[in-house]
């Protein structure tokens, strides 16, 4: 265990996410008028623009999909249970506190940054809920994080990032329970009659073609849970949440549902692999659209894994990750 004898916080980076139907407006502004999503010329002039534009555009669509999953994400409650178990977990080796800093909704970084100053908080482990780094993820909340930091002129706070946790062992171990789990709801279907599908979020192809690690992090996640599960079933992975009309990650997701029911698959996992809390692109875009293109597909047993949110063993990863960085503080 680390020297450190002050507290320490952790802050879990995440999205954000609207609570009710009246926040998804100025949520869609927010994310859309994001400089790690949107990178334009000109792009504090053009960029507000823009996102009122696609805003405007997406609004009827955003608010039907929070509309059929209760009128609001449970992102910030989910989210708010994994700082406290995790929280729980590191009082066991010293004296830590766990903050939640979302990047387009409440609590933004700006309010925990402001908690942090308050408490009298110096050292801060910054520990994305992003499995595999990308800059429109990770790296957009660590960016308002610097920019906020930089701003409090009478801050004094050392913080250290997690990069990535994509081939992480324990977080492995935890993803591979979570589909085991799921495994065991096609009860009398035979391995070789099982299809996984690891859906995770797409960005656009532009992002990946600068170099960004997402798409060859989200496979080494993949290869290394088939590894563990012994290659007993066969798989695919995917990409969702495609947004804008630039040429996204691919294979999609809603385009490779039906080719799997085409291709006679008859009983489908589907497995979020790049999420770790259920939201809408859990419990919407994937439990109830893709539900439905699978059953038109032919598919006869769809499930959905629910994300890894506070189970014991994913909270057991996250602290190991914590106390491991801060090990190499220095």
């Amino acid at each position: 265990m680390s020297n450190i004898s002050e507290k320490i916080a952790v802050v879990l980076l995440n999205l954000g996410a609207p609570e009710s139907l009246d926040d998804v407006k100025p949520f869609l502004r927010n994310l859309f008028n994001d400089p790690d999503i949107i990178d334009l010329p000109m792009g504090k002039i053009l960029r507000p623009i823009l996102a009122w534009n696609i805003t405007r555009k997406r609004l009827p669509e955003s608010m039907e999909i929070y509309e059929n999953i209760g009128g609001g994400s449970p992102l910030r409650e989910l989210s708010q249970k994994q700082a406290e178990a995790l929280e729980s977990k590191l009082s066991e080796n010293g004296s830590y506190k766990v903050y939640i800093a979302m990047r387009y909704w409440h609590p933004f970084t700006k309010s925990t940054v402001e908690d942090l100053i308050t408490e009298g908080i110096k050292k801060v482990i910054l520990l994305p809920l992003y499995p595999q780094y990308s800059i429109t993820s990770t790296g957009s909340s660590l960016h308002e994080f610097e920019r906020v930091i930089k701003k409090g002129k009478d801050s004094e706070i050392d913080f250290r990032l997690i990069h990535d946790y994509h081939d992480f062992p324990s977080y492995i171990d935890a993803l591979t329970e979570r589909i085991l789990e799921g495994i065991e709801k096609f009860n009398g279907v035979g391995d070789d009659d099982m299809h996984l599908l690891f859906s995770a979020h797409g960005v656009p192809l532009s992002v990946i073609e600068k170099g960004d690690p997402y798409e060859k992090q989200v496979r080494t996640t993949v290869d290394l849970v088939v590894s563990k599960l012994e290659n007993k079933y066969h798989h695919s992975i995917s990409f969702q949440s495609r947004v804008t009309k630039v040429e996204w990650l691919g294979p999609a997701t809603d385009k490779i549902i039906p080719e799997l029911g085409k291709n006679g698959v008859k009983n489908l996992l589907v497995i979020p692999v790049a999420f770790v809390n259920d939201h809408s692109e859990t419990l919407f875009e994937l439990g109830i659209f893709n539900r439905n293109l699978a059953t038109k597909a032919g598919i006869e047993r769809y499930e959905v894994m629910p994300a890894l949110n506070d189970s014991p063993k994913f909270i057991s990863a996250l602290k190991e990750l914590v106390l491991q960085r801060i090990e190499s503080w220095n």
